[in-house]
């Protein structure tokens, strides 16, 4: 039995004109009870991305219930005290509302080489940074010998509210699925099949047992870009996400993105929700603001009351 099932939206790209057109959209997400905004993380991108802490440093102001994450920030790219300092400082300007979610990054990702640096252990430099985050999160003196990092009685204040921080971790890989399950308190996967995303939960359950740890049955997650309308929406064949991935040119958009009805979006997340995933973060393919906004109009008309009842 489910017995909690959240949606949350995710941005792309960024539709908006200004800054203000942004926060007018969370205040419409925060006044209908979305559950959450995550913002995608780019560092070196020519398309517009938002830094991802920043913006929602901005979002801790703005609204009051709304909750938001980072989906999700390549920790190796980051320093980890100064990363466990601002998400503790967003956290407890929010009241307790942050996400963190982390990923290990891609190894050809643009960042690696735009700053002259390797992306050989990420996966292993990620691993001792999660482990320093929960440290500093929750610890008064933190000591930590690493292959990467050394630390001697480091420690931040104020402590994040939410004690103890989720840690949420994204990634299909069975690296993904063995850090999550030692490491995570919960997954959301990126744009993925259902199926793909019924392999990982298990996986990081049956590892969850292995290491004596369990991660609360609605802490799994499925990202999901969609369009309510059609394949010949300007907004699919222009978007930079569906051109940089190939999706609809030498990809087909199934079942990667759904595109089309209302009925065939609550159709696809029943799919989801039939393998266990009960977080949703909802990527709208859109041209603009007005387009953004009649996009979220209709997950928040039709769609969420039927998918989270």
């Amino acid at each position: 039995m489910i017995d909690k099932i959240r949606l949350g939206f995710g941005l792309l790209d960024y539709p908006f004109m200004d800054g203000r057109e942004f926060f007018k959209w969370a205040e419409f997400l925060e006044e209908h009870k979305i559950d959450s905004l995550w913002q995608s993380d780019r560092l070196v991108s020519t398309d517009p991305y938002l830094e991802s802490l920043t913006a929602l440093a901005t979002l801790a102001g703005c609204t009051e219930k709304l909750k938001f994450g980072m989906n999700a920030i390549v920790a190796p790219l980051r320093d980890p005290l100064v990363l466990a300092k601002q998400c503790a400082t967003i956290d407890y300007l929010s009241g307790g509302r942050l996400l963190p979610m982390f990923g290990v990054g891609y190894p050809h990702a643009v960042e690696w080489g735009t700053t002259g640096r390797s992306s050989d252990h990420r996966g292993s430099k990620a691993n001792e940074m999660f482990q320093l985050l929960t440290k500093l999160w929750t610890e008064d003196k933190v000591c930590f010998e690493g292959e990467f990092f050394n630390y001697k009685n480091a420690c931040i204040e104020p402590k994040p509210v939410q004690q103890p921080l989720p840690l949420w971790i994204g990634g299909n890989s069975k690296a993904a699925i063995k850090r999550t399950a030692r490491l995570g308190s919960g997954w959301i996967g990126g744009v993925a099949s259902p199926l793909e995303v019924k392999t990982v939960i298990e996986g990081i359950k049956e590892e969850s047992k292995k290491v004596g740890r369990s991660i609360d049955s609605d802490h799994f997650g499925a990202s999901l870009a969609f369009r309510i309308g059609s394949p010949d929406d300007p907004a699919i064949k222009n978007n930079a996400f569906v051109k940089r991935t190939g999706i609809g040119e030498d990809l087909d958009l199934n079942p990667l993105i759904c595109v089309g009805s209302v009925k065939d979006l609550i159709s696809r997340l029943h799919e989801y929700l039939e393998v266990g995933a009960t977080k949703f973060v909802l990527f709208p393919l859109v041209s603009d603001y007005k387009d953004m906004c009649e996009q979220t109009k209709l997950i928040v008309e039709e769609v969420k009351p039927i998918i989270e009842n």
